[in-house]
């Protein structure tokens, strides 16, 4: 795979991700909702601070086992492989029937680590990206550059649909909600993965 193919094909595949709502568009939601857009503006930074930490022990880790053998990128990759495939057929069989954003946090509380928080403290998050971007990183590439390469990407549409969620959350939020909405995010995001998984599982060093 190119360069390009590997960033427009990432593009597309995080793009539909970062639109599928969870719990990082619940907390927007949330904090918007019921405290405002600065502090969902802070939430959101949060929440790109968290997966930039992410990404760096992904990153140093992810080059390390590369680096190292073939043995540990095989394990990484089946490993992989599995659990992208899993999170598929849950997602494709179980949907959720709505976007559930519960209560807002105490006012007064700090957006900004709030979403820190919420995301560094989901190791998810770390196994998510151990288990995607490497099938995006061009063969004979630094795996260092390339993961906070994408892991940057990830954060600008981020930021992007954060910023869409907190400019109008009354509109998004009653359509996020709607049953059939999530439903079929999720089972579209979960044939996705299902696809990556195949794509990862048939990937060669």
């Amino acid at each position: 795979m190119s360069i390009t193919d590997s960033l427009l094909a990432y593009t597309f595949a995080v793009t539909l991700l970062t639109l599928t709502p969870g719990l990082d568009t619940a907390l927007i939601l949330r904090t918007a909702t019921a405290e405002g857009g600065k502090r969902a503006f802070q939430a959101a930074m949060g929440i790109n601070t968290g997966c930039f930490i992410w990404g760096a022990l992904v990153a140093f880790g992810l080059g390390a086992l590369i680096a190292v053998s073939e043995l540990a990128y095989d394990l990484l990759k089946w490993c992989g492989a599995a659990y992208l495939c899993w999170l598929g057929l849950n997602m494709l069989l179980r949907p959720r029937q709505s976007l559930a954003t519960g209560t807002a946090g105490a006012t007064g509380s700090n957006g900004f680590l709030r979403g820190v928080l919420g995301n560094v403290l989901n190791p998810k998050i770390g196994v998510f990206y151990v288990s995607f971007l490497p099938q995006f990183i061009p063969a004979g590439h630094s795996p260092v550059l390339w993961t906070f390469l994408l892991v940057a990407l990830h954060v600008l549409i981020g930021t992007l649909w954060s910023s869409t969620l907190i400019l109008a959350t009354h509109r998004l939020s009653a359509v996020l909600r709607r049953p059939g909405v999530v439903a079929w995010m999720d089972r579209s995001t979960g044939v996705l993965f299902m696809l990556f998984a195949a794509k990862l599982a048939l990937s060669k060093r």
